[in-house]
């Protein structure tokens, strides 16, 4: 007999947090060829291309209209183009697991945006002590009680800016991107292409390497591409549909661990004891604002 259809789902879920944590150390190998522009500009060009295959074996009809093409755009900015270079940019000064750990405060950000940009109604008291406890656990993990310590503080802007980028992203896709009814593929697909054109010239003002091509960053642009960018993300909405929202989401809890863990093996980097303590507190603020832990006793008296 076959394994039951029902347990499919935790495969899946482990292949994406295993990818996408992943990803930081692919990022630091790629840096060794490629600029932080380059490394964008293959990551979504590949993953594009990738995406493109998916959606003609899958027969899923692209995007269509302008207004539609242009929000889409503008989506692609913050979830792909400007948060690759960000990333880039950081990893040249800061450690791969450093940028995992910081990686894993997006749903603080989200919640930031949401009540600075998109607000519409009044937050829960849960959703404000779970963005509390995240920016501490932010804060832990920078050791901001020694000035950062050894981190170059553009490198931890750039970290910072960048998942704020999405931070936002998150809740545009949503109030902009999902009233189109389009197939998630082909949003995704829209959304690496577009960012794939937009950072185009300015890596070919760069220069195409900064360093000597070698089989170890092409292969890393290659999973970056195929499997960070493209499969990842179809794979990522087949588990949402599957098991929803809930427990597929919570997949971005398994990627800094990953991160760290590869990061430690692979790139022998050193990490110190505020980093992992920091993450703990982020991930428990993360839980706290999208629900997973229950303060309703403290929603209630914020409500009386």
């Amino acid at each position: 007999m076959g394994k039951p259809k029902t347990t499919y789902w935790i495969y899946k879920f482990l292949f994406l947090g295993t990818i996408w944590g992943s990803s930081f150390l692919f990022i630091s190998i790629g840096l060794e060829t490629l600029s932080p522009t380059g490394i964008a500009f293959w990551r979504t060009f590949i993953g594009a291309l990738t995406l493109l295959v998916v959606l003609l074996v899958l027969k899923i009809k692209f995007v269509r209209g302008v207004r539609a093409w242009l929000k889409i755009w503008v989506a692609g900015l913050f979830m792909s183009a400007i948060p690759a270079v960000l990333f880039g940019f950081a990893q040249q000064n800061v450690t791969s697991a450093l940028a995992a750990i910081i990686n894993a405060s997006t749903p603080i950000f989200t919640v930031l945006a949401i009540l600075i940009a998109f607000r519409e109604e009044k937050p829960k008291t849960s959703v404000l002590v779970g963005l509390g406890v995240g920016l501490i656990g932010v804060f832990v993990v920078l050791g901001i009680w020694n000035g950062f310590g050894e981190n170059d503080p553009l490198a931890i802007a750039a970290l910072i800016l960048a998942v704020s980028c999405y931070g936002i992203g998150g809740p545009f896709i949503r109030k902009y991107v999902e009233p189109l009814k389009l197939k998630p593929e082909a949003t995704v697909f829209g959304q690496v292409s577009t960012s794939a054109l937009t950072l185009l010239p300015f890596y070919l003002f760069g220069g195409l390497t900064v360093g000597p091509v070698t089989l170890n960053a092409v292969a890393a642009m290659l999973a970056l591409g195929i499997l960070g960018t493209g499969l990842a993300y179809v794979m990522f909405y087949q588990l949402l549909a599957e098991v929803g929202s809930a427990i597929g989401s919570a997949v971005t809890y398994m990627s800094p661990i990953v991160g760290v863990i590869l990061g430690l093996l692979v790139l022998g980097e050193q990490i110190t004891w505020n980093e992992p303590v920091g993450a703990l507190i982020v991930l428990f603020g993360a839980a706290v604002a999208q629900g997973r832990i229950n303060l309703g006793r403290f929603n209630n008296i914020s409500e009386k």
